[in-house]
Protein backbone atom coordinates (compact mmCIF):
# COMPACT_ATOMS: atom_id res chain seq x y z
CA UNK A 1 0.00 0.00 0.00
CA UNK A 2 1.39 3.30 -0.69
CA UNK A 3 2.12 6.02 2.28
CA UNK A 4 -0.23 8.33 2.45
CA UNK A 5 -0.09 12.10 3.93
CA UNK A 6 -2.13 13.17 7.05
CA UNK A 7 -2.27 16.73 7.19
CA UNK A 8 -2.52 18.34 10.56
CA UNK A 9 -3.38 21.67 11.59
CA UNK A 10 -1.85 22.72 15.09
CA UNK A 11 -1.79 26.15 15.19
CA UNK A 12 -0.38 26.39 18.75
CA UNK A 13 2.68 25.24 17.62
CA UNK A 14 4.93 28.29 18.26
CA UNK A 15 3.41 28.32 21.90
CA UNK A 16 4.09 24.70 22.17
CA UNK A 17 7.63 25.15 21.40
CA UNK A 18 7.85 27.44 23.81
CA UNK A 19 7.02 25.48 26.55
CA UNK A 20 9.20 22.54 25.28
CA UNK A 21 6.99 19.89 27.49
CA UNK A 22 5.38 16.61 25.83
CA UNK A 23 2.27 17.20 28.07
CA UNK A 24 1.78 20.78 27.29
CA UNK A 25 -1.99 21.67 27.10
CA UNK A 26 -3.06 24.68 24.36
CA UNK A 27 -4.99 27.38 25.85
CA UNK A 28 -8.66 27.33 24.50
CA UNK A 29 -8.59 29.76 22.38
CA UNK A 30 -5.56 28.04 20.14
CA UNK A 31 -7.17 24.46 20.28
CA UNK A 32 -10.83 26.48 19.43
CA UNK A 33 -8.62 27.71 16.42
CA UNK A 34 -7.30 23.97 15.82
CA UNK A 35 -11.52 23.31 15.54
CA UNK A 36 -12.19 25.72 13.37
CA UNK A 37 -10.08 25.80 11.34
CA UNK A 38 -8.90 21.91 10.54
CA UNK A 39 -9.85 21.63 7.24
CA UNK A 40 -7.28 24.51 6.14
CA UNK A 41 -4.03 21.90 4.99
CA UNK A 42 -7.03 21.21 2.19
CA UNK A 43 -5.79 24.23 0.36
CA UNK A 44 -2.08 24.03 0.14
CA UNK A 45 -1.78 19.92 0.40
CA UNK A 46 0.04 18.00 -2.04
CA UNK A 47 -1.63 15.29 -3.76
CA UNK A 48 -3.86 12.95 -1.71
CA UNK A 49 -3.92 11.98 1.62
CA UNK A 50 -5.58 12.70 4.61
CA UNK A 51 -6.59 16.03 6.63
CA UNK A 52 -7.29 15.19 10.55
CA UNK A 53 -10.51 16.67 11.45
CA UNK A 54 -14.20 15.85 13.00
CA UNK A 55 -16.89 14.75 10.62
CA UNK A 56 -19.23 17.43 12.12
CA UNK A 57 -19.32 19.88 9.64
CA UNK A 58 -15.94 19.40 8.15
CA UNK A 59 -17.19 16.04 6.16
CA UNK A 60 -20.15 18.21 4.33
CA UNK A 61 -17.70 20.95 3.68
CA UNK A 62 -15.35 18.93 2.22
CA UNK A 63 -18.17 17.12 -0.34
CA UNK A 64 -18.80 21.06 -1.08
CA UNK A 65 -15.73 22.43 -2.29
CA UNK A 66 -14.87 19.08 -3.77
CA UNK A 67 -17.77 19.64 -6.28
CA UNK A 68 -16.07 23.09 -7.28
CA UNK A 69 -12.52 22.33 -7.08
CA UNK A 70 -12.27 18.96 -8.58
CA UNK A 71 -8.56 19.04 -8.06
CA UNK A 72 -9.03 18.37 -4.04
CA UNK A 73 -8.08 15.11 -3.87
CA UNK A 74 -7.96 14.72 0.36
CA UNK A 75 -10.35 12.61 2.04
CA UNK A 76 -11.09 13.66 5.96
CA UNK A 77 -9.86 11.38 8.75
CA UNK A 78 -11.02 11.30 12.38
CA UNK A 79 -8.40 10.71 15.57
CA UNK A 80 -10.11 7.43 16.07
CA UNK A 81 -9.63 6.74 12.52
CA UNK A 82 -5.77 7.03 12.57
CA UNK A 83 -4.89 3.46 13.64
CA UNK A 84 -6.68 1.77 11.16
CA UNK A 85 -4.56 3.42 8.35
CA UNK A 86 -0.99 1.66 8.93
CA UNK A 87 0.54 3.10 6.13
CA UNK A 88 0.46 7.13 6.76
CA UNK A 89 3.45 10.13 7.00
CA UNK A 90 2.56 12.93 8.95
CA UNK A 91 2.29 16.61 7.96
CA UNK A 92 1.66 18.85 10.82
CA UNK A 93 1.88 22.53 10.70
CA UNK A 94 4.42 22.35 12.65
CA UNK A 95 6.97 19.93 15.41
CA UNK A 96 7.34 19.87 18.62
CA UNK A 97 6.47 17.36 21.70
CA UNK A 98 3.69 17.56 22.28
CA UNK A 99 2.31 16.94 19.31
CA UNK A 100 4.32 14.10 18.79
CA UNK A 101 3.02 12.42 21.91
CA UNK A 102 -0.06 13.19 20.89
CA UNK A 103 0.29 11.32 17.59
CA UNK A 104 1.93 8.34 19.22
CA UNK A 105 -1.09 8.13 21.69
CA UNK A 106 -3.31 7.85 18.12
CA UNK A 107 -1.08 5.30 16.80
CA UNK A 108 0.96 6.69 14.70
CA UNK A 109 3.93 4.51 13.81
CA UNK A 110 7.14 5.87 15.47
CA UNK A 111 9.40 5.46 12.12
CA UNK A 112 7.08 8.27 10.63
CA UNK A 113 7.27 11.17 13.37
CA UNK A 114 9.78 13.82 13.79
CA UNK A 115 12.14 12.14 16.83
CA UNK A 116 12.57 14.16 19.87
CA UNK A 117 16.75 14.96 18.90
CA UNK A 118 15.05 16.54 15.55
CA UNK A 119 12.59 18.47 18.24
CA UNK A 120 14.77 19.90 20.17
CA UNK A 121 16.73 20.98 17.32
CA UNK A 122 13.77 22.34 15.71
CA UNK A 123 13.18 24.71 18.91
CA UNK A 124 16.71 25.69 18.92
CA UNK A 125 16.58 26.95 15.35
CA UNK A 126 13.44 28.42 16.45
CA UNK A 127 14.63 30.71 19.07
CA UNK A 128 15.21 34.18 17.62
CA UNK A 129 18.77 34.13 19.07
CA UNK A 130 19.46 31.74 16.55
CA UNK A 131 18.94 34.73 13.83
CA UNK A 132 20.30 37.55 15.34
CA UNK A 133 23.64 37.26 13.30
CA UNK A 134 21.67 37.16 10.06
CA UNK A 135 22.51 40.27 8.94
CA UNK A 136 26.14 40.23 10.09
CA UNK A 137 26.93 37.55 8.19
CA UNK A 138 25.20 38.70 4.76
CA UNK A 139 27.11 40.99 2.23
CA UNK A 140 27.55 44.41 3.39
CA UNK A 141 24.63 46.76 1.63
CA UNK A 142 23.96 49.65 2.40
CA UNK A 143 19.65 48.80 1.59
CA UNK A 144 19.91 46.43 4.67
CA UNK A 145 18.83 47.27 8.42
CA UNK A 146 18.05 45.62 11.83
CA UNK A 147 19.90 45.72 14.73
CA UNK A 148 18.91 42.93 17.20
CA UNK A 149 20.20 42.42 20.03
CA UNK A 150 19.74 39.16 22.81
CA UNK A 151 19.80 39.89 26.35
CA UNK A 152 19.62 37.23 29.40
CA UNK A 153 19.90 40.09 32.06
CA UNK A 154 17.25 42.36 32.74
CA UNK A 155 19.71 45.36 33.41
CA UNK A 156 21.09 44.56 29.97
CA UNK A 157 17.69 44.94 28.55
CA UNK A 158 17.39 48.22 30.64
CA UNK A 159 20.50 49.68 29.86
CA UNK A 160 19.81 49.29 25.75
CA UNK A 161 16.41 50.70 26.09
CA UNK A 162 17.89 53.95 28.01
CA UNK A 163 20.08 54.27 24.91
CA UNK A 164 16.78 54.06 21.90
CA UNK A 165 14.09 56.49 22.04
CA UNK A 166 11.88 53.28 20.69
CA UNK A 167 12.58 49.64 21.21
CA UNK A 168 11.02 46.42 19.79
CA UNK A 169 11.23 44.17 22.75
CA UNK A 170 10.28 39.97 21.54
CA UNK A 171 10.01 36.69 23.22
CA UNK A 172 12.89 34.42 21.81
CA UNK A 173 9.77 31.67 21.18
CA UNK A 174 6.79 33.09 19.71
CA UNK A 175 5.53 33.89 15.76
CA UNK A 176 3.17 35.46 13.94
CA UNK A 177 3.72 38.72 15.48
CA UNK A 178 3.10 37.26 19.45
CA UNK A 179 5.04 37.99 22.21
CA UNK A 180 5.99 41.35 21.14
CA UNK A 181 6.08 44.54 23.22
CA UNK A 182 7.37 48.11 22.51
CA UNK A 183 8.96 50.62 24.70
CA UNK A 184 8.37 54.35 23.93
CA UNK A 185 10.61 55.93 26.03
CA UNK A 186 9.07 54.84 29.77
CA UNK A 187 9.69 51.72 31.48
CA UNK A 188 6.61 51.15 32.98
CA UNK A 189 5.57 48.52 36.02
CA UNK A 190 3.87 46.40 33.01
CA UNK A 191 6.63 46.55 30.77
CA UNK A 192 8.86 45.96 33.60
CA UNK A 193 7.03 42.81 34.51
CA UNK A 194 6.71 41.41 31.24
CA UNK A 195 10.78 42.11 30.67
CA UNK A 196 11.30 40.19 33.85
CA UNK A 197 8.73 36.78 33.47
CA UNK A 198 9.86 36.01 29.15
CA UNK A 199 13.45 36.24 30.58
CA UNK A 200 12.44 34.01 33.69
CA UNK A 201 10.61 31.61 31.12
CA UNK A 202 12.45 31.47 28.13
CA UNK A 203 16.26 32.71 29.29
CA UNK A 204 16.51 35.82 27.28
CA UNK A 205 14.71 38.59 25.23
CA UNK A 206 15.53 39.93 21.77
CA UNK A 207 15.49 43.71 21.58
CA UNK A 208 16.00 45.91 18.67
CA UNK A 209 14.91 50.00 17.58
CA UNK A 210 12.17 50.75 16.44
CA UNK A 211 11.89 50.95 12.35
CA UNK A 212 9.45 52.88 10.48
CA UNK A 213 7.98 50.38 8.39
CA UNK A 214 6.05 50.63 4.88
CA UNK A 215 5.60 47.05 4.21
CA UNK A 216 5.58 43.49 5.47
CA UNK A 217 6.96 40.76 3.42
CA UNK A 218 8.34 37.31 3.53
CA UNK A 219 10.24 34.92 1.52
CA UNK A 220 9.01 31.43 1.55
CA UNK A 221 11.49 28.45 1.28
CA UNK A 222 11.42 24.34 1.42
CA UNK A 223 14.09 22.43 3.06
CA UNK A 224 13.98 18.96 1.44
CA UNK A 225 14.91 15.93 3.08
CA UNK A 226 18.48 15.54 1.22
CA UNK A 227 19.15 19.32 2.12
CA UNK A 228 18.37 21.15 -0.57
CA UNK A 229 17.09 24.50 0.05
CA UNK A 230 14.66 25.84 -2.74
CA UNK A 231 12.99 29.19 -2.58
CA UNK A 232 9.29 28.89 -2.84
CA UNK A 233 7.56 32.56 -3.50
CA UNK A 234 6.71 35.57 -2.16
CA UNK A 235 4.15 36.56 0.79
CA UNK A 236 3.00 40.09 0.85
CA UNK A 237 0.89 39.93 4.75
CA UNK A 238 -1.01 41.98 6.71
CA UNK A 239 -0.18 43.03 10.60
CA UNK A 240 -2.26 44.80 12.92
CA UNK A 241 -1.16 47.83 15.21
CA UNK A 242 0.20 45.24 17.53
CA UNK A 243 1.99 43.31 15.08
CA UNK A 244 -0.36 40.19 15.04
CA UNK A 245 -1.05 39.03 11.86
CA UNK A 246 -4.67 39.40 10.11
CA UNK A 247 -4.29 38.35 6.14
CA UNK A 248 -2.41 37.79 3.16
CA UNK A 249 -2.57 39.45 -0.81
CA UNK A 250 -3.29 37.02 -3.31
CA UNK A 251 -1.35 37.98 -6.14
CA UNK A 252 1.51 36.49 -8.48
CA UNK A 253 5.12 36.32 -7.12
CA UNK A 254 5.54 38.62 -10.63
CA UNK A 255 2.84 41.07 -9.18
CA UNK A 256 4.17 41.16 -5.39
CA UNK A 257 7.93 41.59 -6.87
CA UNK A 258 6.76 44.85 -9.43
CA UNK A 259 5.30 45.93 -5.56
CA UNK A 260 8.79 45.63 -3.97
CA UNK A 261 10.93 46.80 -6.33
CA UNK A 262 9.10 50.18 -5.98
CA UNK A 263 11.48 50.35 -2.70
CA UNK A 264 14.41 48.04 -3.80
CA UNK A 265 15.96 46.94 -6.91
CA UNK A 266 14.83 43.44 -7.84
CA UNK A 267 18.59 42.59 -8.36
CA UNK A 268 18.90 43.16 -4.52
CA UNK A 269 15.55 41.57 -3.11
CA UNK A 270 17.25 38.26 -5.57
CA UNK A 271 20.83 38.61 -4.23
CA UNK A 272 19.13 38.89 -0.43
CA UNK A 273 17.25 35.74 -1.79
CA UNK A 274 20.46 33.68 -2.65
CA UNK A 275 22.50 34.77 0.19
CA UNK A 276 19.09 33.42 2.28
CA UNK A 277 19.71 30.22 0.60
CA UNK A 278 23.68 29.83 1.22
CA UNK A 279 22.37 30.84 5.37
CA UNK A 280 19.98 27.72 5.74
CA UNK A 281 22.18 25.21 3.49
CA UNK A 282 24.53 26.22 6.33
CA UNK A 283 22.12 25.88 9.61
CA UNK A 284 18.99 24.02 8.35
CA UNK A 285 20.12 21.15 5.64
CA UNK A 286 19.71 17.90 6.94
CA UNK A 287 18.30 18.56 9.98
CA UNK A 288 14.89 20.33 9.02
CA UNK A 289 12.58 18.91 6.34
CA UNK A 290 9.38 21.31 5.26
CA UNK A 291 8.64 24.52 4.65
CA UNK A 292 10.01 28.04 6.44
CA UNK A 293 9.18 31.19 6.20
CA UNK A 294 11.16 34.76 6.73
CA UNK A 295 9.31 37.67 7.83
CA UNK A 296 10.87 40.67 6.42
CA UNK A 297 10.08 44.84 6.38
CA UNK A 298 10.44 47.37 3.94
CA UNK A 299 11.33 50.90 6.08
CA UNK A 300 11.59 54.29 5.59
CA UNK A 301 14.20 56.13 6.50
CA UNK A 302 15.10 60.11 6.71
CA UNK A 303 18.38 59.36 5.47
CA UNK A 304 20.15 58.26 1.89
CA UNK A 305 18.69 55.26 0.73
CA UNK A 306 15.62 55.85 2.04
CA UNK A 307 13.99 52.33 1.64
CA UNK A 308 15.80 49.58 3.51
CA UNK A 309 15.10 45.58 3.83
CA UNK A 310 15.09 44.26 7.33
CA UNK A 311 16.07 41.19 6.51
CA UNK A 312 15.44 38.73 9.09
CA UNK A 313 12.37 39.84 11.11
CA UNK A 314 11.55 36.33 12.74
CA UNK A 315 12.06 32.82 10.66
CA UNK A 316 9.47 30.59 10.99
CA UNK A 317 10.34 26.62 10.78
CA UNK A 318 7.07 25.56 9.92
CA UNK A 319 3.96 25.77 7.53
CA UNK A 320 2.78 29.50 7.39
CA UNK A 321 -0.20 31.40 6.07
CA UNK A 322 2.12 32.74 3.60
CA UNK A 323 3.11 29.38 1.87
CA UNK A 324 -1.04 28.99 2.08
CA UNK A 325 -1.86 32.00 0.31
CA UNK A 326 1.01 31.11 -2.11
CA UNK A 327 -0.65 27.63 -2.46
CA UNK A 328 -4.11 28.95 -3.08
CA UNK A 329 -3.30 31.80 -5.60
CA UNK A 330 -1.43 29.13 -7.33
CA UNK A 331 -3.65 26.65 -7.44
CA UNK A 332 -6.99 28.00 -7.45
CA UNK A 333 -7.66 31.79 -8.58
CA UNK A 334 -7.60 33.00 -11.99
CA UNK A 335 -4.18 34.53 -12.71
CA UNK A 336 -6.12 37.86 -14.00
CA UNK A 337 -7.52 38.21 -10.65
CA UNK A 338 -5.83 39.10 -7.41
CA UNK A 339 -7.57 38.94 -3.78
CA UNK A 340 -7.34 38.69 0.01
CA UNK A 341 -6.66 35.93 1.93
CA UNK A 342 -7.75 36.44 5.92
CA UNK A 343 -8.03 35.05 9.41
CA UNK A 344 -10.63 36.37 11.08
CA UNK A 345 -11.95 36.03 14.85
CA UNK A 346 -15.35 37.19 15.96
CA UNK A 347 -15.84 36.29 19.90
CA UNK A 348 -19.45 36.48 19.59
CA UNK A 349 -21.35 33.06 18.96
CA UNK A 350 -23.67 33.16 15.36
CA UNK A 351 -21.27 36.60 14.28
CA UNK A 352 -18.78 34.63 12.22
CA UNK A 353 -21.82 33.09 10.76
CA UNK A 354 -23.89 36.41 9.59
CA UNK A 355 -20.85 38.01 8.32
CA UNK A 356 -20.69 34.80 6.02
CA UNK A 357 -23.87 34.92 4.67
CA UNK A 358 -23.49 38.26 4.27
CA UNK A 359 -20.34 37.67 2.09
CA UNK A 360 -22.19 34.75 0.27
CA UNK A 361 -24.90 37.00 -1.10
CA UNK A 362 -22.76 40.71 -1.68
CA UNK A 363 -19.89 38.75 -3.57
CA UNK A 364 -21.01 35.26 -5.86
CA UNK A 365 -18.58 33.38 -6.34
CA UNK A 366 -17.92 32.94 -10.15
CA UNK A 367 -15.27 29.87 -11.67
CA UNK A 368 -13.82 29.09 -14.65
CA UNK A 369 -11.47 26.17 -15.10
CA UNK A 370 -11.76 24.79 -11.30
CA UNK A 371 -10.27 28.57 -10.95
CA UNK A 372 -12.23 31.92 -9.02
CA UNK A 373 -12.06 34.76 -11.36
CA UNK A 374 -13.81 36.82 -8.60
CA UNK A 375 -15.85 36.27 -5.49
CA UNK A 376 -15.92 34.95 -1.60
CA UNK A 377 -14.93 31.63 -0.73
CA UNK A 378 -14.74 30.14 2.95
CA UNK A 379 -11.82 28.20 3.05
CA UNK A 380 -13.09 26.22 6.33
CA UNK A 381 -16.78 25.33 7.64
CA UNK A 382 -18.96 28.11 9.25
CA UNK A 383 -21.77 27.53 11.18
CA UNK A 384 -23.41 28.77 14.34
CA UNK A 385 -20.48 27.81 16.73
CA UNK A 386 -17.79 29.05 14.75
CA UNK A 387 -14.94 31.52 15.88
CA UNK A 388 -12.12 31.28 13.77
CA UNK A 389 -12.67 31.73 10.17
CA UNK A 390 -10.21 31.18 7.05
CA UNK A 391 -11.61 32.91 3.73
CA UNK A 392 -10.51 34.37 0.33
CA UNK A 393 -12.27 37.96 -1.42
CA UNK A 394 -11.21 37.83 -4.89
CA UNK A 395 -11.79 40.50 -7.74
CA UNK A 396 -11.14 40.08 -11.48
CA UNK A 397 -8.15 43.07 -12.43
Amino acid sequence: MDEKKLYLFNPDNDLALANGNENYMAPSSARKMSEDLACLPIWYADGDGFVLASSAYNSDYLKLVKNNFPSLQLELLTEPEVQTHSSLSLSPWGWNHAIRKRMLQMGVDESVLCCSELINHIRTLSHRSSWVDVLSILNPNALYCGDPHYFIEVEQVVAFLQKEQKTVLKSPLSGSGKGLNWYNGLLTGSLSGWINRTIDLQGGIIAEPYYNKELDFAMEFYASECGVISFVGYSLFRTNPAGSYEGNNLLSDQAIEEQLSAFISLEDIYKLRDELIQVFSTRIAGCYNGYLGVDMMICRFESSPTYRIHPCVEVNLRMNMGVVAHSLYQRYVSPRSKGLFVVDYDAKAGEALFKHQNKLNAFPLKLKDGRIRSGYLALTPVHQRTQYSAWVLVEEE
